[in-house]
């Protein structure tokens, strides 16, 4: 009850807003008025088939069931008539600008927004473009909002689960793209900008959003790698310097080569095998490491390259053998799909998968 409530207050401050409710009463009035009258000079009418009349006659259809027979009936037919296309017309020219208002606003980033657990994306570069492109690719992101929040003057990407929001990140705006209730924020660095006031714009918009929302998950694009310490700092949950990762992928070519292939084929959501962070199953509790690694290969046709300890956060690459999984432990794993096993108690042993979308 108090959700329809605060829904019909909203309803009422948009129309008031918009001036409708002048309009609906001008439109309510002829339709009162019109009906009464047929009433009157037409006295084999009955009241319920005068309203049904005014209305028809009003919006100009004219079943022609009920038609009047005196003078004073059809001058009152003429009169709603043509005031009837007066005000249809204006309510069709009010709808239809708040209609281009609407989408003209979404598209120059004037809007503002209720999501949940979305992703909101701060900044826009050329990475922008891809990292939108691999959401999409992934079946657990693919149909999410997304909300950019960016210095540009208009949406930047066609697509229809992407909005736009003008501006920097700071807490008008973030609030426009319903921070608080996020699941996810990125933070792009300026291109336009040199390394040092680029890494320090990116800072400053990740303590406007920890400040804001500390549980929403940050994640920080930063070029230099001694800023790395001021995002752990403004409490960024996870740290990507750009161009320190490139050039460690570069040197590992260079001394393997072709590894960086098997590289970009897990970082892609578009092709091959994938990496995933999930919740073991409750049957691998209390396991050892080599014991999850067979079972999980055997069952699931999965590969296990690491497990982030659910206490300290700390991540173990190829963990020893005699690891013993924790029951809050995470699970990195090399899968086609994302895998989805129960990890209930009542464990089923038939494995589903989720068949990722065409792109």
């Amino acid at each position: 009850m108090k959700n329809i409530s605060v829904r019909l207050r909203r309803i009422w401050k948009f129309v008031k807003r918009e001036n409708l409710h002048r309009l609906l009463v001008f439109i309510g009035g002829a339709i009162l008025i019109s009906t009464i009258g047929i009433v009157i000079v037409e006295p084999d009418v009955s009241p319920i088939n005068a309203l049904w009349w005014s209305i028809v006659t009003l919006t100009t259809v004219g079943y022609g069931d009920i038609s009047p027979v005196t003078l004073g009936g059809r001058l009152i037919a003429v009169m709603i008539m043509f005031f009837g296309i007066g005000l249809l017309g204006m309510l069709s020219a009010t709808l239809a600008s708040m209609l281009v208002e609407k989408k003209f606003k979404e598209e120059r980033g004037m809007g503002s927004y209720t999501f949940e657990n979305h992703v909101i994306i701060c900044g826009w570069n050329h990475r922008a473009r891809v990292i939108v492109k691999e959401l999409r690719a992934d079946l657990k992101t693919a149909e999410s909002p997304i909300v950019l929040v960016a210095d540009l003057q208009q949406k930047p990407l066609n697509d229809d689960r992407l909005f736009f929001i003008q501006g920097e990140a700071d807490a008008e705006t973030l609030g426009r793209a319903n921070l608080a209730h996020a699941d996810t924020a990125i933070v792009l660095g300026d291109d336009a900008l040199e390394t040092g006031a680029r890494d320090a714009k990116v800072i400053l918009s990740t303590l406007t959003i920890e400040s804001l929302n500390p549980a929403v998950y940050t994640i920080v694009e930063l070029v230099d790698a001694n800023n790395v310490q001021h995002c752990k700092r403004a409490n960024a949950d996870e740290v990507i310097v750009s161009g320190e990762l490139s050039s460690a992928l570069i040197s590992r070519a260079a001394v393997n080569h072709g590894v960086t292939r098997v590289v970009s084929e897990l970082l892609s959501a578009q092709y091959g095998q994938e990496l995933y962070k999930l919740p073991p199953p409750v049957s691998l509790v209390k396991k050892n490491f080599l014991d999850i690694l067979i079972q999980m290969k055997q069952q699931y046709h999965c590969l296990v390259v690491a497990i982030e300890n659910g206490h300290t956060g700390e991540l173990l690459s190829n963990p020893p053998v005699d690891y013993q999984l924790g029951e809050h432990d995470q699970l990195i794993l090399i899968a086609g799909k994302r895998p989805q096993f129960n990890t209930s108690s009542t464990e089923s042993r038939d494995v589903k998968h989720e068949d990722r979308k065409p792109l």
